[in-house]
């Protein structure tokens, strides 16, 4: 390795510490509790505000030591990976788009060429930062019955039975401070896992042979917002490229103070064909749009679906919208298995 090369390792290793230091999941306010079972209902529609979010105040600025390298990866695509020409979305246009959308063809077309590449149908994948991790991110589907209540929500009970054993597992290409650019940076490979110079985008799929990918990045990406959307292309290309069908989701947060970041995930959705969760649009009616005082990490309450009070926080929200969203894309593949 060239001196040039270590210095460049040496400010992205200094570029995560940053992020992890301000943006970790480990606050005492963040850390799941026990709470007792109620029983309440809680109506399955999710009311849409008319109004506009409130502004998040300013944030002390933090050092700028530059996009981390990148690496470029090279494929050879069997089907067709580059983005279909889109109308562009209006600058706030994406906050009305459905919190679960409508499936296209284009998800049957990747998952048909992942099962000739010999994809596992019952697996997913999460790709993101500490917010995708089991403790916060669906680990209880995989706990057990115990620890969530589907309430109004029992149509969910063959997505969970479907996918058991994805839930929980810890993802290779999942950790705090996670921004766009290190998924593809094989210095943060878990090396118990991970071979030599695999990214943990790589090393993730490899390993979980999934089906679908939901990937959940952005809030990390606030001082790199230059090489955001070229990063997200390149996941994005290569998640299709090896047949695995892409699920994007808006993030709940506006650290960037001009909802960019989001805009921008929603507009590569759209140019791919690929489902958008608007996450964002679900926390908008919650307490503090389902924030935290520091205006980034959710609030967090356990899945019981069928306690409102419960359901006012960000977190059992956020579990709640992917299994929706999850099960709307294999409802759609199911639709196209049987009428093969």
């Amino acid at each position: 390795m060239n001196f040039l090369s270590k210095n460049i390792l040496i400010l992205e290793i200094i570029t995560i510490l940053l992020i992890l230091m301000t943006t970790g999941c480990t606050s005492a306010t963040n850390m799941p509790q026990q709470q007792p079972t109620a029983n309440y209902t809680l109506s399955p529609t999710i009311v849409i505000p008319t109004t506009s979010p409130t502004t998040i105040p300013e944030k002390v600025e933090t050092k700028d030591f530059g996009s981390p390298p990148t690496l470029e990866i090279t494929v050879t695509p069997t089907i067709l990976v580059t983005p279909t020409v889109r109308p562009t979305l209006g600058p706030d246009e994406w906050q009305e788009l459905p919190i679960i959308p409508e499936i296209s063809d284009r998800v049957i077309e990747i998952y048909k060429r992942g099962i000739e590449l010999g994809n596992n149908p019952n697996s997913f994948s999460k790709v993101g930062d500490c917010g995708t991790t089991p403790s916060w991110f669906l680990g209880d589907f995989d706990r057990g019955p115990d620890y969530y209540k589907l309430g109004d929500y029992t149509n969910l009970i063959p997505i969970i039975d479907h996918f058991q054993g994805a839930y929980g597992r810890t993802s290779l290409a999942a950790k705090s401070g996670f921004n766009a650019s290190s998924i593809f940076s094989p210095i943060w490979s878990d090396r118990s896992h991970c071979q030599a110079n695999e990214t943990p985008l790589e090393c993730e799929y490899r390993i979980s042979n999934p089906a679908i990918a939901i990937i959940m990045l952005g809030s990390n990406d606030v001082w790199h917002r230059d090489a955001f959307e070229h990063q997200m292309r390149k996941i994005i290309e290569y998640t299709i490229s090896e047949g695995i069908a892409p699920i994007l989701s808006t993030k709940a947060d506006n650290d960037e103070k001009d909802g960019s970041i989001n805009a921008t995930i929603a507009e590569l959705a759209l140019e791919y064909e690929i489902p958008l969760l608007n996450y964002w649009r679900a926390v908008q009616p919650l307490p503090d749009h389902g924030l935290q005082e520091d205006g980034v990490h959710i609030t967090w309450g356990p899945n019981r679906f069928n306690d409102p009070q419960t359901m006012k926080k960000g977190w059992p929200v956020r579990n709640l919208v992917t299994l929706q969203i999850l099960d709307a894309v294999w409802q759609r593949i199911q639709s196209y298995e049987q009428t093969r």
